[in-house]
Order: structure tokens, then C-alpha cells, then sequence
């Protein structure tokens, strides 16, 4: 899917026209585009973030179109990220978006009564609904079901039929390769007599009289099925047209299918993500291009209200992924999938196949790296790294990213945020296996991490690998005294004179991050990124950094979130000074925009604890003489069911409450208010 859209979106509408992608790039058969990293994209915001709906609501039941409608709610900030925010009664999404927010329920929210029939049946119904298909595999029907049922919280009409036909063409291939075969089962769950079932029969018999000459079928498109016959800013049915030319001409050939919708124009990324998700799972991963997949190198960013949630590594959410289709299966999951998963965690074992987890290498001129079958300190992969004739003192860095900046991007697509996935405290452990060919000394190496906003390298020691033997490297990260970290692994070093030089591989495996986190942030070595203070995710507000402060100005409600989404018992504490309103409140275990629990100073004299679960309400309460311009230092703690507020080191309230187990950290205000957020300690119990 994201190699569809990674090779669709520079040449997305409305300025790259079929006819200029054609004199531009005439015959396309790679990325048109190189990124440092690819930014988010709507195109999987959706299927990502959507599904969640199966953790918070639809735990053990089938999902329904309010389940999807309260995920929309929770992991969007408002007007930011997500999607296209293109305003009310011209964005589909941000249609609906309104309409849940004042009230209008799911599907009321996206039907053609409530919106119109050219809001309601625009593209975005078909390609936010992947992942349905993918947690339904060889059940085409309730695959289109699920796809239904999301679809409706924001599309009607025309628009749900592509969310049904995508789901269960995904489904049904992962019984068959035969492209026929998949159309035919995606055909099958749209209305006979839908202008969806009608278009995609129009390419179908055009590519019976024409099975070599998809241009000439692009071209059908345009006269008789063309945006000029559809109002609106991208209606789904052209586009399903490209859909199904793509396939039925790509017959069966992941790249080729890929290729064709993005030379076809219109909707190139959303199409072409569609289509590739169809294809990668009837083809393989054999059947994808090393120079489609190397790329994206296992990792994708998405632009939802969670940081840590951001970062998705896409061997770990396969696992997730295979996991959830058994739980709908009703099947048992198998025990050695269960235990190589955890969403808490870091853990990289390179089993699936090619998988790389987003490993790095600083000198590709020194190194290389590839999944092997080779060597396994456990299972059967393992990540290979050729050093290439290093000679004494050159090195070259292997490393994961765990957080970025704006300035690890091309652009600004989506406007993402990140809060690390690694912390001081923690413990990084992994096995390394050298086998060198050549040189007079064996490799060394040192664990480090790197400082995100000063880009020191803090290194732990060096040591000599051992040729021929497995080593097992761990090491706790140290505090970084209110620095972010955004590179963890090792720095390799070559050791042997100039003749010979030292030629080998390494191979990593069993590469973890664990354990309980402590750490401080200090707001005078953050930075602005995408518009938010990092690592936050602001939602609502004016947000800045001010004299080594965070600092809010807002007319409203608002919250900034970062931090571990999984983390579970921990305290959090904050210096806050007032200055304006009566509302200056921390966060704790918050699973979104509308989950969690937030307490604080709140009115004239007073303290309160609420719990949002799609609301505010009160817990707890008491008198507390605060005045503005002065600091405070409050402390909040969730530890089992207990939730205690300390204010300048006293408890001033304690209360239960067992909704919400885990969630991000942050800070909030209930209404206007203006706020500095001073350093800032988080501490895992």
C-alpha cells in the first residue's frame, strides 16, 4: 500500500494532470521522487488509525459504523494531520468530522440526507479501509462488511461500494493470486446495479477488445466516465475505473499494477495505494521490486494525535495485524506470534521475511545491509551488515530511529509528530555475530545513542567482537539530562592496519528496547517542529517556546500529548506558573483527544480530577489557594486504579477510577487560559 502511494503522491492532482505525468515522466517504472523520509500520508492515516476501533470499543463483537465514528473523535487533532481539513461541504472527511463533533452520530454523520450526494460519495470511502480487508483474509464477505461499516462514517451511496469492493478483493486474495479471481469476489459484494459495478465492467469488456493498450482504455475513462461528469473535489468513480485498469491490465504483477495507476492521473496516490495492497498480498513479497521496497526500509509515519503511535515498523504491525484476524476468526492464535509481538516495546527479530525493522547505515560507502537466513542467534533471520575493506579508525554507524524532526523530511505532508520510542532508563540489548574475511584485527564496536536537538553522540565503551562467536550486548540508557534521543545502536570501528583491510559481516539479531523509563524534558533544548513543541502533539492552543518554557495561549479547550502510549503506571510532574484562566491541569493514561485522566488547578481557589472518556467529568475535588505568576509544581501519578495529585510535594487529591490502564502523558486546559509548562519528569513505576 505504501509503496502505491509512496510512488503516487508527487505526482498527485490537481496540477499533475494524466497528460502532463505522460510528457513528464513518460513511462513510469520507479519512484519519480527520492525523500530523505517519506512523510505521512492520509492514504494510511485511516486504515491505521481507524482500526483502532477494535482496541477501545468493538473488543468482541463486530465493529459498527459509531465504533469507527469514536476512533475519528479520539486520534485526530482537529484541523491538523489525518486527512484533508479542506473545509466544511468541499472535504468529505472534514464534513463528517463536524458533524461528530456537534453531535450527528455515525452514519448519520456521512449519509447523502445528512451531506449531499457529492459530498457523500467522494473518494475517501475506498481508501481509508485497507486494514479491513487485511484482519478478514480469505472472508471476503464480512471483510466487506467491516469496510461497510467504516466507510459510512463519513460516505454513502458510491462511496461505501468501494470500501466493499476494496475489503473484499484484499480478502479473497489471500486465497488466489488469479487477478480475475479477485475482481470477481470484490465485484460480488457491491449492488449489480451500482454506478461502481457499471465502471468497473466498462474497463473490464474495453480490456477484452484491448488487452494490451491500457492507454487507450485511460482514455475511455476520460470521455465517458471523466471528473467532468462527477461534481465535487474527487469522486470516487473515475478513480474506481483506474482501480480496476490497473489491475486487469497489471494482470497479476505487483509493480506493473502500481505503475499503471499512477501513470493514469486523477487520485495517483490513493489509487495506487488501493491497488497495491490488493497486489502485495496476492503477490507476495517476492513479487515486489527491491527498488520499491528497499525505500521504504520496513517504516512508515503517520499523523495522528499520538507521537509514539506515529512511528510504525511494519514487520511489528503485520504480527499486529495476523494477530487481530485470528481474535475475528475466532481462532487461536499461535503462541510464538504472541510472544513476538509487543506493543509496548521494541522488539526486532527479523523473522519475517526481508525484514530490516528500519534498521539504518550511516556510510553506505563502509556497509550494507540486508535480511539474512544465514545466521539466527534465534529462529531464522537475522540482519546482515557487509563491512567493505575498513581500515583503522573508519566506522560507520547501525542504528534505529526513534524519533524525528521536520528536518528529516522533504516536506510537509500531513504535518506529523513523534514522541521517541526510547528513554532514558531503559535497556537496549541485542546479539551481534561477526564473521570477518579478511584483516589483521577483528571489528570493534561501542553502543550509543544520539541527542536530537544538539546531535551529540554519547557513547558506552568500546569492545572487540569475537570472530566466529555470538555476543550479547546490553546496555542502559543513560539520562540525557531533558535531550531527546533520536538514533540508538552502535557505532562499528575497523580496527586493522591498511593491508589488509578488514572485509567481513556482521549479523544483528534479538535487538530490544524494554524496561521502566526516567527521564526529564528540558523545554530550553526542545524545538518547534511541524508546529508543535516537541515531543507534543498539540491539539488546540497556541502553543511556543518561551523562555525555557512551554507555553500555552488559548480561547478553548486544549491539550498537548506525548510519550509511551502503552505506558501504564507512572508519574508525571510539571512546573506550572499561571498566568491567565482557571484551568492549569496535567495528563496522565491518555489514549486520545478522548480518553484519559487530567487534574490541576481548576477554578478560583480550587483542584479538581476528571476523567474524559468522551467528556469531561469530574472524580474529585477541593478548596486550594493558588494565584497566578507563581510556579507550582504538580505531580500526577496512575498507579493500578489509584490516580493521587501532589501540589508542591502534598497530596491534595487521591481518588479511583479503572477505565483507563494506560496512555500517553501531557498537559491541558479545560477553557481560555495562558500557562508556562516548565521541565518536565516523567518517571515509570
Amino acid at each position: 500500500m505504501n509503496i502505491g502511494i509512496r510512488l503516487g503522491a508527487p505526482v498527485e492532482p490537481t496540477i499533475w494532470t494524466y497528460e502532463r505525468i505522460q510528457q513528464t515522466y513518460g513511462e513510469i517504472t520507479d519512484y519519480v521522487k527520492e525523500f530523505k523520509n517519506f512523510a505521512a500520508d492520509d492514504d494510511a492515516n485511516g486504515p491505521y488509525y481507524f482500526l483502532r476501533a477494535l482496541y477501545d470499543d468493538a473488543k468482541d463483537r463486530d465493529v459498527t459504523p459509531n465504533d469507527v465514528a469514536r476512533a475519528w473523535l479520539n486520534y485526530a487533532r482537529e484541523g491538523i494531520g489525518m486527512f484533508w481539513w479542506g473545509g466544511y461541504g468541499v472535504s468529505t472527511e472534514h464534513t463528517a468530522y463536524i458533524n461528530l463533533k456537534n453531535g450527528i452520530p455515525a452514519p448519520q454523520s456521512g449519509s447523502i440526507q445528512q451531506n449531499g450526494r457529492i459530498i457523500a460519495e467522494q473518494i475517501g470511502g475506498q481508501i481509508f479501509i485497507d486494514t479491513w480487508g487485511l484482519v478478514n483474509p480469505g472472508n471476503p464477505k464480512k471483510a466487506a462488511d467491516y469496510g461497510e461499516a467504516a466507510a459510512r462514517v463519513s460516505h454513502d451511496g458510491e462511496g461505501v461500494w468501494g470500501a466493499r469492493f476494496f475489503c473484499a478483493a484484499i480478502s479473497k486474495a489471500f486465497e488466489t493470486p488469479d487477478i480475475g479471481e479477485i475482481l470477481e469476489a470484490g465485484l460480488a459484494q457491491v449492488p449489480p446495479d451500482s454506478l461502481y459495478k457499471k465502471v468497473a465492467e466498462a474497463v473490464l469488456a474495453f480490456h477484452a477488445e484491448h488487452p494490451d493498450d491500457w492507454r487507450a482504455c485511460r482514455d475511455m475513462l476520460e470521455r465517458k466516465w471523466g471528473y467532468d461528469k462527477y461534481k465535487g473535489v474527487c469522486h470516487m468513480i473515475p478513480n474506481a475505473g483506474v482501480c480496476i485498469l490497473a489491475m486487469i491490465y497489471g494482470q497479476g504483477d505487483f509493480n506493473r499494477t502500481v505503475e499503471i495507476a499512477t501513470m493514469c492521473g486523477w487520485d495517483t496516490d490513493c489509487n495506487a495505494g488501493n491497488v497495491g495492497t490488493v497486489l502485495g498480498v496476492a503477490c507476495g513479497l517476492k513479487g515486489i521490486a527491491e527498488k520499491y521496497r528497499g525505500p521504504i526500509n520496513d517504516a512508515i509515519v503517520m499523523s495522528g494525535i499520538s507521537g509514539f503511535l506515529n512511528l510504525l515498523d511494519i514487520p511489528t504491525y503485520a504480527k499486529e495485524l495476523a494477530i487481530l484476524g485470528y481474535r475475528l476468526a475466532g481462532e487461536p492464535c499461535p503462541s510464538e506470534l504472541l510472544d513476538s509481538f509487543t506493543e509496548r516495546d521494541l522488539y526486532f527479530d527479523f523473522e519475517l521475511p526481508g525484514s530490516t525493522h528500519n534498521i539504518r547505515i550511516s556510510d553506505p560507502f563502509f556497509c550494507r545491509a540486508k535480511h539474512s537466513t544465514e545466521k539466527a542467534y534465534k529462529g531464522t533471520g537475522s540482519l546482515e551488515i557487509l563491512f567493505d575493506r575498513m581500515t583503522r579508525g573508519e566506522q560507520s554507524k547501525i542504528y534505529y530511529k526513534p524519533f524525528y524532526t521536520r528536518d528529516d523530511f522533504s516536506d510537509e505532508r500531513y504535518t506529523p509528530t513523534f514522541s521517541p520510542r526510547v528513554y532514558s532508563g531503559q535497556t537496549v540489548s541485542m546479539k551481534l555475530y561477526l564473521d570477518q574475511w579478511s584483516g589483521n584485527e577483528t571489528m570493534g564496536f561501542a553502543p550509543y545513542i544520539r541527542l536530537a536537538k544538539s546531535k551529540k553522540e554519547v557513547l558506552q565503551g568500546y569492545r572487540k567482537l569475537i570472530n566466529g562467536e555470538w555476543l550479547e550486548v546490553e546496555f542502559t540508557i543513560p539520562d540525557t539530562d531533558g535531550e531527546l534521543i533520536d538514533e540508538v545502536g552502535i557505532v562499528l570501528e575497523a580496527y586493522s592496519t591498511r593491508k589488509p583491510k578488514s572485509l567481513g559481516r556482521l549479523f544483528l539479531d534479538e535487538f530490544r528496547i524494554y524496561g521502566k523509563a526516567q527521564y526529564s524534558i528540558d523545554f530550553g533544548k526542545q524545538q518547534m517542529s511541524f508546529g508543535c513543541v516537541t515531543p507534543f502533539s498539540h491539539n488546540h492552543g497556541a502553543w511556543s517556546l518561551t523562555d525555557g518554557s512551554m507555553y500555552l495561549m488559548t480561547a478553548e479547550q486544549s491539550e498537548a500529548y506525548a510519550g509511551n502510549y502503552f505506558s501504564d503506571d507512572y508519574s508525571l510532574t510539571v512546573t506550572v506558573n499561571p498566568q491567565n484562566g482557571y484551568s492549569h491541569m496535567l495528563a496522565v493514561r491518555a489514549q486520545g483527544a478522548m480518553r484519559g485522566y487530567h487534574a490541576g488547578l481548576d477554578g478560583e481557589n480550587g483542584v479538581s480530577l476528571y476523567v474524559n472518556d468522551f467528556g469531561f467529568h469530574k472524580l474529585a475535588s477541593c478548596p486550594y489557594e493558588w494565584t497566578f505568576d507563581r510556579d507550582y509544581e504538580l505531580k500526577l501519578t496512575a498507579a493500578g486504579s489509584v490516580i493521587t495529585l501532589h501540589i508542591d510535594g502534598e497530596e491534595v487529591l487521591r481518588t479511583e477510577d479503572s477505565r483507563f490502564g494506560y496512555g500517553m502523558y501531557g498537559v491541558s486546559t479545560l477553557g481560555a487560559a495562558r500557562t508556562f509548562f516548565k521541565t518536565l519528569k516523567v518517571e515509570e513505576l
